[in-house]
């Protein structure tokens, strides 16, 4: 499908500035651009490429000053982040939209499920599952007993949700990913060996959370694991047994959460992050890539390193360190003059 310049600016109430007839009919980085795309100017960094863009059209901030003439025809936003989002949107919602079940497939006799849903070939509903409406099950993706999936909620190929798991409305699980599987319980015997404690109890996920490929989120030994509306896992993520984390927080890739551990809301944690279990980290708290919390953080925490400390406290931390071997040789030399000193006395 094509669209102009004039379509794409009345759906992101932007202003055109330039050629507004002009169309385009893909998508490409500012950096790679191609004829006939459209391409976005968000991280100023990246301002240089728009003069040498060879994009039909750019989406730029409405304070956006071009230093001299510019080839493309540019359409002006409040936030070109935010636009390319609702840009992108549109269009995967614009593609047809796969309903029916496919066969082979299972769907237990006492399942329910909604209307214009997608099922797809070798997926597995099981006993007294709950599925709402609209909701996307690709091939192969086992639902287990007494499970429920809210309405507009997609799981890609390859997803396994545990018996009396929920999944809410309008979530996002991809492939590969585990919801419920059992904790990490085990308890220690006088033979040095582990008896299994069974996990007994389930995870409940919220509205508009979004669960990254090959992400693993643990059922409650007992109660549940929650995660709360809104939030974001990246790919490869561990969440463990009884973790909550809330609302809109947000975690990068290789992210482990230890058991019992609970997240506050509005959260950015960094990729490779570690978190050890029954603490709490509080609202709005900052987790730097790589760190390592082994306590308790307030609420608006930043943290960086491991252990985890303060930010500036960290970086001026590591500041020194990249100066040990100056310091070092210096320390030398003086040790050298200081015995030069002592000889001639």
């Amino acid at each position: 499908m094509e669209f102009s310049a004039n379509d794409i600016a009345a759906l992101l109430k932007g202003e055109v500035e330039g050629d507004g007839t002009v169309s385009v009919s893909s998508i490409s980085k500012i950096d790679q651009s191609q004829p006939n795309t459209l391409s976005f100017l968000s991280n100023p960094a990246y301002t240089k490429y728009i003069y040498t863009t060879t994009a039909s059209i750019v989406i730029v901030n409405k304070d956006f000053k071009s230093d001299t003439a510019l080839l493309c025809t540019l359409i002006r936003v409040d936030d070109p982040y935010m636009a390319l989002a609702t840009l992108l949107d549109f269009y995967v919602k614009s593609k047809p939209v796969k309903v029916g079940i496919e066969q082979p497939s299972f769907v237990s006799s006492s399942a329910t499920l909604g209307e214009q849903i997608y099922l797809g070939a070798f997926a597995y509903i099981g006993e007294k599952v709950e599925i709402g409406k609209n909701v996307k099950i690709y091939p192969h993706v086992y639902v287990g007993d007494n499970a429920k999936i809210g309405d507009d909620t997609i799981l890609y190929s390859g997803v396994k949700i545990y018996s009396d798991c929920t999944i809410g409305k309008s979530c996002i699980i991809h492939s590969g990913a585990v919801i419920g599987a059992d904790g990490f319980g085990f308890a220690p015997n006088a033979g040095e060996a582990y008896t299994k404690i069974e996990q007994i109890g389930n995870v409940i996920i919220g509205n508009n959370v979004e669960i990254g490929a090959n992400t693993t989120v643990d059922r409650a030994t007992m109660g549940s694991t929650f995660i709360r509306d809104g939030v974001k896992l990246d790919n490869l993520i561990q969440v463990a047994h009884n973790v909550e984390i809330g609302e809109n927080s947000v975690m990068a890739a290789q992210v482990g959460i230890a058991g019992s551990t609970s997240i506050g809301k509005n959260c950015l944690i960094g990729g490779q992050a570690a978190i050890t279990g029954h603490i709490s980290i509080g609202n709005e708290s900052k987790i730097g890539p790589q760190s390592g919390v082994m306590s308790t953080l307030k609420p608006n925490s930043v943290v960086l390193g491991t252990p985890a400390n303060d930010f500036k406290a960290t970086m001026k931390a590591y500041s020194i360190i990249r100066n040990l071997p100056q310091l070092r040789e210096e320390i030398i030399e003086l040790q050298k003059k200081v015995k030069r000193i002592e000889t001639n006395e």
